[in-house]
């Protein structure tokens, strides 16, 4: 079963693109090859009707932490600091209950200019395979120029509060979901989802998006950390 979508429309309605969190972004003249990316026994083809979509954003500086000397990372983690902020980790689409689409679709792996096209914004190329091969696939017949154009242009529409001065401060789950969505106008702190470590730091923000891709308020059935959570932002360095 195949799910259709009007993406040319979904498009037409987003913002144009601004300033991406890239830092510092040149890809590199030679690039890895990705290995495929397929579903498994703990990870298998799901089909369903789509009910939203998150757009999943990661924190650089808190991924980077721990791979600043790991050659896996060293596009985006290498260097003397961070080169990036917040990137995109991929468009999922969801479920209208608790699970979600995946592995709709057998795919090849994705080509070298579809790659360097979009690495500044989601800076792995095996992520950029996984992204494709598990949520791509599901959302309609379409290929992987269309789902990464949306997936970078609702990415490059986002603004971001100044990090910075909410590292250096007592941080609750609230009060950045509030300054997140203060720095977007059309958000609001329920439409925002957070996830941190065991420590407390932010690893990524969620954007809870309907079907049209605008921003929506994230279901109850999602789960997630109370408002109250404290939480910490690692500025790298």
């Amino acid at each position: 079963m195949r799910f259709r979508f009007p993406f040319a429309a979904a498009l037409a309605l987003l913002p144009a693109p601004a300033f991406a969190q890239a830092y510092e972004c040149r890809v590199p003249p030679v690039l890895p090859r990705p290995v495929a990316d397929l579903p498994s026994a703990s990870q298998p083809k799901r089909e369903m009707p789509i009910g939203g979509y998150t757009l999943a954003l990661s924190w650089s500086p808190e991924y980077c932490r721990t791979r600043r000397t790991s050659s896996e990372d060293h596009f985006q983690c290498g260097g003397e600091g961070p080169r990036f902020g917040f990137t995109l980790h991929g468009l999922w689409p969801d479920g209208r209950g608790k699970s979600w689409p995946q592995y709709c679709k057998p795919t090849a792996l994705l080509p070298e200019r579809v790659i360097r096209e979009n690495l500044c914004a989601t800076p792995d190329v095996q992520l950029l395979q996984h992204e494709w091969a598990k949520h791509g696939t599901c959302m309609g017949n379409i290929a992987p120029p269309a789902y990464f154009g949306l997936a970078t242009k609702l990415y490059a529409g986002m603004r971001y509060p100044d990090m910075d001065a909410l590292s250096r401060r007592p941080l609750t789950v609230a009060g950045f979901s509030r300054a997140f969505a203060a720095a977007n106008p059309g958000l609001r702190a329920d439409m925002v989802k957070l996830n941190v470590n065991r420590k407390g730091w932010l690893e990524e923000v969620w954007l809870c998006l309907g079907t049209n891709f605008r921003p929506a308020r994230c279901k109850a059935s999602d789960g997630g950390l109370r408002p109250t959570d404290r939480i910490r932002i690692w500025r790298g360095g």
